[in-house]
């Protein structure tokens, strides 16, 4: 591969990471929230609601506006706002303050999805996409590890908002870095905005996104209620929680690399083999999710929730891979924006139901939840990849699996 394609990715994957790393810290600061502002189970719930909605509310236009004027405008000042967001939130003085403040962090996040991805399919040549693309989504999940390591390691020196003013220095610099060396070559695309009507109108579209609605509840309630579980039922310190909670990052960006590279190796036309793929690992997922609510000890538990970040947050690479066989070059910004509003919607609704049920049942019940999710994601999947292509030239083209 040549020094144009590892530039690209390398680059796109640093902006993601700090970009990341200032979304994921509110995640990981779930305990200092909790016992700052005497909060219950299901109000912690609350604050992962107002991130992701400020983020599904933005999603869309800010998806139509990267494929109107380009990636590289859009992600810079995208990362500039999480920045500014991530200072809001550290500077909060009561609850509902709080959650303005990881309701606007949340909605300059909706600028990472569409433009890296944009980014990805506009520089990397096909039968290369999904390795990059598998890449690129590490920067996700290692820049959620990161967020809980700093968030909950300064706490314990410093003070814990002393992790997002860190994570908000970092994003001023690789935004700067970013805007310097991304090799796009226009700030202002001749593009026209996405056609919403047309993407709702494919069916196989359709069923993925829909699919994506159980698959982000079970990725983002996990991320957002990791620490908490280990703390609370076992008694571990919030380090030790911080620790499992980098570890299911570690383990989801290895299963990005690595269903990124079987996406494009294996054979079989591209979104059968996608679609497989994630098949596999929304069942893996529900069966881990059971796994994690009969574990009884910090160790066994951490083991567990390592397996579920291979498969359950190690599937949106793939995600995005099936969906560009099924939609056109030129809706991929748009067609992006759709699948990760999904993916949100489904962490708006299912962190404060998770919540409930702890608070009310136990936790055992609320991890159950989680697993019959990843089942009904199973099930539509199944049916995304026996529905019949209506595009005839989509973003991810046909090509040789790559050894």
């Amino acid at each position: 591969m040549d020094r144009s394609y590892w530039r690209t990715v390398s680059l796109v994957t640093l902006w993601q990471v700090a970009a990341s790393v200032c979304y994921y810290a509110v995640f990981a600061a779930t305990p200092f929230v909790r016992a700052e502002f005497g909060l219950s189970r299901f109000r912690v719930g609350l604050v992962v609601t107002a991130l992701t909605l400020g983020y599904a509310v933005f999603l869309l236009p800010l998806g139509a506006l990267t494929d109107r004027f380009g990636e590289r405008r859009t992600l810079t000042l995208g990362l500039l706002g999480l920045s500014v967001g991530s200072v809001l939130v550290a500077g909060a003085p009561s609850f509902p303050l709080v959650l303005v403040a990881a309701f606007l962090l949340g909605t300059v996040y909706g600028t990472a999805i569409p433009g890296t991805n944009k980014a990805i399919y506009d520089n990397i040549a096909a039968g290369r996409q999904n390795l990059a693309l598998g890449i690129k989504q590490v920067g996700v999940t290692g820049g959620s590890g990161v967020s809980a390591l700093v968030v909950t390691g300064l706490a314990g020196v410093l003070f814990w908002e002393a992790g997002f003013l860190v994570a908000a220095g970092a994003g001023v610099v690789v935004a700067a870095l970013f805007y310097v060396l991304y090799p796009g070559a226009s700030d202002v695309s001749d593009a026209e905005f996405p056609d919403f009507r047309a993407l709702s109108r494919n069916r196989a579209y359709r069923r993925l996104v829909t699919a994506g609605f159980f698959l982000g509840a079970a990725l983002f309630t996990t991320t957002g209620y990791t620490v908490l579980y280990v703390t609370e039922e076992f008694g571990a310190s919030v380090a030790f929680g911080g620790v499992v909670l980098a570890l299911v990052q570690l383990f989801g960006s290895v299963g990005r690399v690595v269903t990124g590279w079987l996406s494009d190796a294996l054979p079989a036309d591209p979104k059968r083999r996608t679609g497989a793929i994630l098949v596999v690992q929304a069942l893996a997922g529900a069966g881990l999710f059971v796994a994690v609510a009969n574990v009884s000890a910090p160790w066994s538990a951490a083991v567990a929730f390592s397996a579920l970040g291979f498969f359950v947050l190690g599937f949106t690479g793939v995600y995005y891979s099936c969906m560009a066989t099924l939609v056109r070059a030129g809706e991929m910004g748009g067609a992006t924006a759709g699948g990760q509003l999904a993916l949100t919607a489904g962490a708006l609704v299912a962190p404060p139901a998770f919540g409930y049920l702890a608070d009310t049942v136990g936790y055992r019940a609320s991890w159950w939840l989680l697993a019959a999710a990843c089942v009904v994601a199973a099930g539509l999947l199944v049916v995304v990849v026996r529905t019949e292509s209506t595009v005839d030239d989509p973003a991810m083209a046909e090509s040789s699996p790559q050894g």
